[in-house]
């Protein structure tokens, strides 16, 4: 595995295939790239699998919070190794309202040193600051619990104070 990113760092340029359920019901699909944030917080929640237990829990902890996110100007992508399909159904069947980006072939959770060969990737928080440099993260060991709303939110008061 390779090491993580380090806080304070910029996050190197990516784009992923990605889709986000629209308010008509549509599962809009297009490319996501982190240059197209600069200006804004984002919060990148990597995560192993769609309709997984812990996962599913995650998202929708997010995708409820997302007013929250959204008050202190932050954008929030989840992401994991699932094809778009996957994403489209697991977003409909819990309602998610954030993008779902596909890391298929895991080059992005390389980039980010949290691929585990065989395994997929850790679940992971980065917290990504309007310059593109990194201001936060939490890679977790196992993956069995992840870093709850109040907690990135918290975090992301701290970077508007900065």
């Amino acid at each position: 595995m390779a090491s993580s990113l380090q806080v304070g760092h910029t996050v190197p340029e990516f784009r992923l295939q990605g889709g986000q359920l629209a308010d008509d019901g549509s599962f809009l699909r297009r490319e996501y790239e982190l240059g197209q944030t600069r200006g804004r917080p984002l919060v990148l929640a990597f995560y192993p699998g769609d309709e997984t237990p812990v996962c599913t829990r995650q998202l929708c902890a997010y995708s409820e919070g997302l007013a929250e996110f959204q008050d202190l100007g932050a954008d929030v992508w989840g992401i994991s190794p699932q094809g778009l399909e996957s994403h489209e159904a697991f977003a409909r069947a819990h309602g998610l309202r954030m993008p779902l980006l596909a890391d298929t072939d895991r080059a992005v959770a390389r980039m980010f040193g949290i691929a585990v060969p065989g395994l997929g990737l850790r679940r992971s928080v980065f917290l990504v600051a309007a310059d593109g440099t990194l201001h936060w993260k939490h890679v977790a060991l196992l993956g069995t619990r992840f870093q709850p709303v109040d907690t990135l939110t918290a975090r992301l008061d701290d970077l508007a104070a900065r």
